[in-house]
């Protein structure tokens, strides 16, 4: 037992170390230059290891000044992650849009006009790939079958299924559920937990790495935040914040894609398992009717009555 809480304690401060203190002590050291420089010397970077070198000097003139500064150091930069993390959750939220409706007024009405605008330009996105569907009916030239590819490419850039949420991000989720529900009967929020559960490891750990991803990439947008303070003291600082929010942004939509297919792929594949592990009478793959009662049944607890044998 001694040995595991050891190397558990050990995980532990690896991951403290990682995704806290590290990118704290950039954080730090950056703000640091922009204090030093402000606007007027901006690009007098060169300066910046002479000037830390004299408050070093400063320092060394006592230990006991020096470790109080390691400390207060440390705990800055933990700090500055955790409170990266906490934007970083905060920006989730807006980014996957769950729960918009539920959202304070103004947010909400900006959010709606944004999911009518959306649902306006897929149905526009959708008509020109109906055209384009009809000219590769009636032609046999390679030209209608490109401009159709290109239409539906068009039309994934707005959603995979009709906007529901104001973010490409949020629709990339609903669109899992909405085929789910469609397709096989299934609610994705009510069959999710058990189905978790009875899932394999392999499934488990491939869903756990891309939610893992998507983490990571709002924990970076949030460290994008943060550099709003840098570029108040020193302008280079909003060209950080730029790109470091344009990055995560980037690997968020590759990491919630990624996220919405593993999950809608779990469901299809092991809903016929979860069913035939809580006794209900369904074989082979789980159709329209067997989705309903798996549902059905997870909600209020509803079984289903086996259909007669033949005679």
């Amino acid at each position: 037992m001694g040995g595991l809480l050891s190397e558990l304690g050990k995980k532990i401060a690896e991951r403290w170390l990682s995704l806290l203190v590290l990118p704290g002590a950039m954080f730090l050291a950056v703000l640091f230059a922009a204090y030093e420089l402000r606007h007027k010397r901006w690009y007098d970077v060169g300066s910046v290891p002479g000037r830390l070198d004299q408050r070093a000097d400063a320092l060394a003139a006592s230990g006991a000044r020096v470790a109080v500064f390691l400390l207060l150091f440390l705990l800055g930069a933990a700090a500055f992650g955790l409170l990266a993390q906490a934007l970083g959750s905060l920006l989730e939220r807006l980014w996957l849009a769950v729960d918009w409706q539920g959202w304070p007024s103004p947010l909400r009405v900006v959010a709606g006009r944004r999911v009518g605008r959306r649902q306006a330009r897929y149905a526009q996105r959708r008509d020109e790939l109906g055209r384009a569907r009809a000219l590769a009916h009636v032609s046999a030239s390679a030209t209608p079958g490109d401009a159709m590819d290109t239409a539906l490419r068009r039309l994934e850039r707005i959603g995979a299924e009709v906007p529901a949420r104001p973010t490409w991000m949020g629709d990339r989720l609903h669109a899992a559920e909405t085929r789910l529900r469609r397709d096989l009967g299934l609610e994705l929020a009510v069959i999710w937990p058990p189905l978790w559960l009875d899932a394999p490891d392999t499934t488990r750990t491939e869903i756990t790495a891309a939610r893992e991803d998507l983490t990571r990439a709002t924990t970076l947008a949030g460290w994008g935040i943060l550099y709003f303070v840098v570029g108040a003291l020193w302008w280079p600082g909003f060209v950080i914040l730029a790109v470091v929010i344009f990055t995560a942004w980037r690997r968020g939509r590759s990491a919630v894609d990624a996220y919405a297919a593993l999950v809608e792929a779990a469901a299809r594949l092991h809903a016929s398992t979860l069913a035939q592990h809580l006794g209900l009478p369904q074989v082979g793959p789980v159709a329209r009717d067997d989705g309903l009662a798996l549902t059905a049944y997870l909600t209020r607890g509803e079984v289903p009555v086996a259909p007669p044998p033949p005679p």
